[in-house]
């Protein structure tokens, strides 16, 4: 059976600019960010089978046609990145456009997921209870997870929570097996990725 890792896209990115905007730096670009090599430190010493990141599809919206095609373009982009670096993406559920009142009482238009979480819950609770898996780190702070990880646990697999240091939501630490936080440093540290150090050494014959 296998050990994976189930992450929710945008809340992981919703964290990661959070901890970036409160030590004032810009957020990360994320197309260059090194998520293999962030989670390969915060995991080390755990064999993951496999490793999943979770995103909502963008659908073109009429009222911001262009700023919707540049969605579509940075998820695409983001996409290919992280299939680079070994993850695998489900596009799940959608990102929707909808009008909220903004300052001076303003309609703005606001980009939304909906059905991320769901996809997720549905996917933990199939593989436990098809005994596919022995153990599940889930990369969210959704607290909507947290009935999915109680038929986890009921079915004998072991759930870690994967959070931040940052604001952790306790509810998760209290309802999974194990907490695991990701310490605010770390994040820095793989703000880009690391290019390949050429060898100086002359060549051997």
């Amino acid at each position: 059976m296998q050990t994976i890792l189930l992450i929710d896209g945008e809340n992981i990115k919703g964290k990661i600019r959070s901890v970036f905007k409160d030590a004032s730096k810009a957020k990360p670009v994320w197309h260059e960010y090194d998520f293999r090599g962030l989670l390969d430190k915060v995991l080390e010493g755990i064999k993951i089978d496999r490793k999943v990141f979770y995103f909502a599809r963008i659908k073109e919206h009429e009222q911001s046609k262009e700023k919707s095609k540049q969605l579509i373009e940075d998820q695409r982009q983001f996409k290919t990145h992280l299939e680079k670096q070994g993850f695998e993406v489900i596009l799940s559920g959608r990102v929707r456009g909808q009008l909220e009142d903004g300052q001076g009482g303003k309609k703005m238009l606001v980009f939304k997921e909906k059905g991320v979480d769901v996809k997720i819950a549905v996917d933990m609770v199939s593989l436990s209870c098809d005994k596919k898996v022995k153990e599940i780190i889930l990369g969210s702070s959704d607290s909507d997870l947290q009935p999915a990880i109680k038929e986890v646990r009921d079915r004998q697999v072991s759930c870690v929570y994967l959070g931040f240091e940052a604001q952790p939501n306790k509810g998760m630490t209290f309802t999974t097996n194990r907490t695991i936080l990701i310490r605010n440093s770390e994040l820095f540290e793989f703000e880009k990725i690391q290019p390949t150090l050429i060898s100086t050494d002359p060549p051997r014959h």
